[in-house]
């Protein structure tokens, strides 16, 4: 019930549809009034028309003095239609009725029928009929029975209005067709801002709008406007937190240091040692958030053909140390390679935090492999581990900045797959999260598809 009352309500809120269900409605209103005025307007021309067919048979039978059928003579040609005849007889004075049955004329009508045209019921029957009175005074009638009249006058009129009846129906689906393509811009602006992604606030197009639309749409402009600057400084006030307190973390971590070559307690030093990892823990952040703040940005950053392999490569010297600190065996497999068109920096990020997550959720004496290939025009990144992987439930929140999945104790900033998210999003890549054992359901493996890729 709620669905129907939701898709009614959508009904009459759509301009579209009230618009078009308006015109069509007012489109049949002047139809039928017009349709209804042409009938009347075509019946009564018609009988007119008769009408006057009647009385050129009169004035017919007064000029050419020509002779009236005679007695028993039927007034109709052999296998004429009964209805469609027209009746030519006289007027006999001095008597009530003229012909009749028993005077072997075809119809009764009264002598005492005053000139001119008119409607007599003779024998049950309406007639029209024309009285005249000849030259000789002989009195003549011309008569027809109205109701082949009004057949052949209700054809003529329905061939008048037949042209609104077909008419009528193409010219709403015209109508309809019209306001369909006319609101055609409006779906297509729709369209493109709901493919936006949630960092592209550059201004709507305001070309081939409706002049109507164009003021919503210069509004929603300058919202955008707004919005782009609210974020580029919650951004810019990040990134300068960032970098001011990377200085006071530098002296931090140099203090611990010199701390560290000084005469100390077992347990000062276990405390120390646990100082510095939160001290290298807190640089760490503060890296990925200028990474993210740099990710972020709407500056526009060059493209050129990159090599995959070139990446993976520069990546494994940064996290070789790292990667060997927990005996995990890292490579890339196969040979293959793929020239994607991106930015350099922002491919090497992408690869550096998948495999950075990859070495620090992998325990100890677990493997971790890098392959890339081409297939349809894409290049397709996969990096797998043998850790834990991640629930399906939770596939869709580990993008999410600071999320991290319950019961895993690798210590990270949790904003590694926040910004791979946000590059694959602004170059217009996809990225797949899986288990690499399907059956085991153990492993991670990150895909990642990048279009316009090259073997």
């Amino acid at each position: 019930m709620d669905g129907h009352q939701r898709g009614w309500k959508g009904l009459k809120d759509s301009i579209r549809i009230r618009l078009s269900l308006w015109l069509s409605l007012a489109i049949l209103v002047v139809a039928l009034v017009a349709g209804v005025f042409s009938f009347v307007a075509a019946f009564q021309e018609a009988n007119e028309l008769q009408d006057d067919m009647l009385r050129q048979v009169s004035v017919l039978f007064d000029r050419q003095h020509l002779p009236v059928p005679h007695l028993g003579d039927s007034g109709r040609l052999p296998n004429s239609d009964e209805e469609a005849r027209v009746v030519v007889q006289y007027l006999a004075p001095g008597t009530g009725k003229s012909g009749g049955a028993d005077g072997g004329l075809p119809l009764a009508l009264p002598a005492t029928a005053a000139d001119g045209i008119q409607t007599l019921d003779i024998n049950g029957e309406p007639y029209r009929v024309v009285v005249r009175t000849l030259a000789t005074g002989e009195r003549i009638v011309v008569a027809q029975e109205t109701g082949f009249r009004d057949e052949i006058a209700r054809d003529g009129a329905l061939r008048t209005v037949l042209p609104f009846l077909i008419l009528v129906p193409i010219l709403l689906l015209i109508v309809a067709d019209l306001v369909r393509k006319m609101f055609m811009p409006i779906a297509a602006l729709s369209e493109e801002i709901d493919q936006r992604g949630e960092q592209e606030l550059h201004p709507l197009p305001q070309e081939h709008l409706p002049a109507e639309i164009r003021p919503f749409v210069v509004a929603i402009n300058r919202l955008l406007g707004r919005v782009s600057e609210s974020m580029d400084a919650q951004r810019r006030f990040v990134a300068d937190a960032a970098h001011e307190l990377r200085s006071p973390l530098t002296a931090l971590s140099l203090q611990a240091e010199r701390l560290a070559g000084t005469d100390m307690s077992e347990t000062a030093r276990m405390r120390l040692v646990a100082l510095r990892r939160g001290i290298e823990r807190g640089r760490g952040l503060l890296e990925q958030m200028l990474s993210l703040a740099r990710v972020q940005s709407s500056t526009p950053v060059p493209m050129a053909l990159v090599s995959v392999r070139a990446v993976y490569r520069r990546v494994l010297e940064d996290l070789m140390p790292l990667a060997q600190a927990k005996d995990i065996d890292i490579g890339v497999d196969g040979e293959s390679d793929a020239q994607v068109l991106a930015n350099e920096m922002d491919l090497f990020t992408i690869v550096k935090n998948l495999v950075d997550n990859a070495i620090r959720y992998t325990p100890e004496g677990g493997q971790v492999d890098l392959s890339v290939q081409t297939q349809e025009g894409k290049a397709i990144l996969q990096i797998k581990d043998t850790g834990s992987g991640v629930a399906p439930e939770e596939r869709s929140r580990v993008f999410d900045p600071f999320y991290r999945v319950l019961g895993n104790e690798a210590m990270g900033s949790g904003l590694g797959l926040t910004i791979v998210r946000t590059i694959t999003d602004r170059i217009g890549a996809q990225i797949c999260i899986g288990y690499a054992n399907e059956q085991a359901r153990k492993g991670l493996s990150v895909t990642v598809l990048i279009p316009g890729a090259s073997a």
